[in-house]
C-alpha cells in the first residue's frame, strides 16, 4: 500500500497549460461487437456480487434540497426499493470490494465506520474497500448538511448492518469471471447545467481548457461472465439523479434503468457514478431533467456498451491509496463572516440562501478563530487497477472538464473515474465558478459547515489523482 499526502498546488498554475505539461493519454480502441462466450479467459479473476436493501423508513429526513428547520423534506413512502450492492475482486490472492450505496452521500465519519465493522468480520482491509454513493436526491444522507439534510443514527446503522450482509453475500459468491468492458456515447441522457453551450467528449483534445464548460456523454459498462454462476454487471455514466423532489424514497432515473437490465438481462446493475458537478440529467428539458427521459436514454447507451462489450485480460489488481490535500480559502470565509457582522440584514438571499440559514451559519462560526482554521482538507484518494482499467475514487462533486482530463491522459488503455468515494466534500468547480460566485463554489461550503475551497482546487485533486496512476507496480503483494 502506497500513501502519500499531496500537497496544494501553486495558485498561479496557467489555466491553459498546467495539465498540459502532466503528460499525453491512451485513446481508447474500437470496441467490435461480440457474443457472450462459455469459455473464461481470466482463471485468476474471481468476482462475487451481495445485494441488501437499504430503503428507508417513512419519516425519517431526505436530502438534497433546501428545506428549514422544522419543516425538513421527509419520507412519506417508497417509489422504488434502494439497495447496496457490493463486488468483490479477487485476482491472484489479493481481494478488494467497490460498494454502490442507493444515498445522497457518505461522509468521512460513516464511511470509516462501516468500512472499520466490514474489516472487522470478513477481514478485508478498510482501504481495500470503496464506499461509493450514487447522489440519489430522493434519499438520506450520512454526511451532515445544513438544511439539506440530517444524518439519522438509526439509519445509518441499518445501512452498516445491510453493507455488512451485501459484503458476506458477495464474498460467498465468488467465482472465476472474466472481465468484458464496453463504451457507447448517451444521446440525451445528461446536460451541462451551468452553461447555455458547451463542449462534449468527443472535441475534448489537447487544446481543451477549464476556460469552457464540458459534458461527458459516455458510458461504461463492465459485464462479469462468470463459470456457473450468474453474470454480474455494473455501469460507469455522469448524470445527477435529481429527477424527483417529492416525498418518495428511491434511486431515481437508475431505477428504470435496472428495470430495463432485469427484463433484457435478467440482471440488476451496479451503478457508479461520474463527474456530474456541472451536470444535470435527460436533455436540458425539464432543467432537472425528466426520470423517463433519462432512462431511456441511458439504457440505449447501456444495451449498445454491453452489446460492444470485448473482453480485456485482467492479469493483476492494485490497490494504490492516498491522501489529497485541497486547498481552502480561509480568507474568503473570513470575509464572509465579517460581513454578517456588519450588516445581518443584507444577508439574506443569494449567496445566503435565505435569512435563517444565513444566521444558523454565522452562529456556527462567528467564534471561530481565522488562525486555527485550516487552511488545507484532507480528502481520501485512491487508483485502483484491474489489469489495463483504472478506478480513480474521490470524494467530490467534480466538473466534467476535470474527469474528462484525467481519463485522456490517464496511463492506463481504460480508465473510471468515481465520485462520492468514502467522503463528501462538495463541489470542485474551475476558476471561473469561484470568479462568478456560482452556487458549488460559495454556497454548498457553507452547507458542509467549510471554508470555501482555493480556485486551484480541482486542479490540485486531479495532480493527486494522475500521480497516483502513474504509481503502479508490476506485482501487487498478497493481502494479508
Amino acid at each position: 500500500m502506497n500513501r502519500t499526502d499531496y500537497r496544494s498546488a501553486k495558485s498561479d498554475i496557467a489555466r491553459r497549460s498546467f495539465l498540459a505539461a502532466l503528460g499525453g493519454g491512451v485513446a481508447w480502441a474500437c470496441l467490435p461487437k461480440l457474443g457472450w462466450s462459455k469459455k473464461l479467459a481470466d482463471a485468476d479473476l474471481c468476482v462475487g456480487e451481495g445485494v441488501a436493501d437499504i430503503t428507508p423508513p417513512k419519516g425519517i429526513e431526505l436530502a438534497g434540497f433546501h428545506y428549514p428547520p422544522g419543516k425538513e423534506r421527509r419520507s412519506a413512502g417508497v417509489r422504488e426499493p434502494s439497495w447496496v450492492r457490493a463486488l468483490v475482486l479477487e485476482v491472484h490472492g489479493l481481494r478488494a470490494a467497490v460498494v454502490s450505496l442507493e444515498l445522497l452521500a457518505i461522509g468521512r465519519a460513516a464511511s470509516e465506520r462501516i468500512r472499520r465493522t466490514i474489516s472487522q468480520t470478513t477481514g478485508l482491509r478498510p482501504e481495500h474497500v470503496k464506499l461509493c454513493a450514487t447522489h440519489t436526491h430522493s434519499m438520506p444522507s450520512l454526511q451532515p448538511l445544513r438544511q439539506w439534510g440530517s444524518v439519522s443514527p438509526d439509519y445509518l446503522a441499518l445501512v452498516e448492518e445491510r453493507t455488512v450482509a451485501a459484503m458476506r453475500q458477495a464474498l460467498g459468491d465468488l467465482a472465476p469471471a472474466r472481465l468484458k468492458l464496453g463504451r457507447a456515447t448517451v444521446v440525451g441522457g445528461n446536460f451541462n447545467r451551468t452553461a447555455p453551450t458547451w463542449k462534449t467528449e468527443d472535441a475534448f483534445g489537447d487544446q481543451a481548457t477549464e476556460e469552457e464548460r464540458w459534458l461527458d456523454r459516455h458510458l461504461h459498462a463492465l459485464l462479469f461472465e462468470r463459470q456457473g454462476r450468474k453474470n454480474v454487471l455494473w455501469y460507469h455514466f455522469s448524470a445527477h439523479p435529481v429527477c424527483f423532489a417529492d416525498e418518495l424514497t428511491g434511486p431515481d432515473w437508475p431505477a428504470m434503468v435496472a428495470h430495463q437490465a432485469e427484463a433484457r438481462w435478467g440482471l440488476s446493475p451496479g451503478y457508479l457514478q461520474g463527474h456530474i458537478g456541472d451536470v444535470n440529467p435527460g436533455d436540458g428539458n425539464p432543467w432537472r431533467g425528466d426520470a423517463s427521459k433519462t432512462s431511456t436514454a441511458v439504457w440505449a447507451g447501456l444495451e449498445a456498451a454491453v452489446n460492444s462489450a470485448q473482453p480485456i485480460s485482467v492479469d493483476r489488481l492494485e490497490i494504490i491509496g492516498g491522501s489529497c490535500a485541497l486547498p481552502l480559502d480561509v480568507d474568503r470565509w473570513a470575509a464572509w463572516v465579517d460581513e454578517y457582522r456588519r450588516d445581518p440584514a443584507a444577508c439574506k438571499s443569494g449567496v445566503w440562501v435565505d435569512a435563517p440559514f444565513a444566521a444558523e451559519w454565522f452562529e456556527a462560526n462567528k467564534d471561530r478563530d481565522p488562525q486555527t482554521v485550516p487552511r488545507e482538507l484532507h480528502t481520501e484518494i485512491a487508483c485502483w487497477r484491474l489489469g489495463p482499467l483504472s478506478l480513480l475514487f474521490h470524494g467530490s462533486e467534480l466538473y466534467s472538464y476535470y474527469g474528462l482530463w484525467l481519463r485522456k491522459h490517464s496511463p492506463t488503455e481504460h480508465t473510471l473515474v468515481v465520485g462520492y468515494a468514502d467522503d463528501f466534500v462538495g463541489y470542485l468547480t474551475d476558476p471561473r465558478a469561484h470568479a462568478a460566485k456560482e452556487y458549488a463554489a460559495v454556497v454548498v461550503p457553507k452547507i458542509l459547515d467549510l471554508p470555501p475551497f482555493q480556485p486551484n482546487a480541482a486542479q490540485v485533486l486531479v495532480k493527486a489523482l494522475i500521480d497516483l496512476a502513474r504509481m503502479g507496480k508490476k506485482t501487487p503483494a498478497a493481502q494479508g
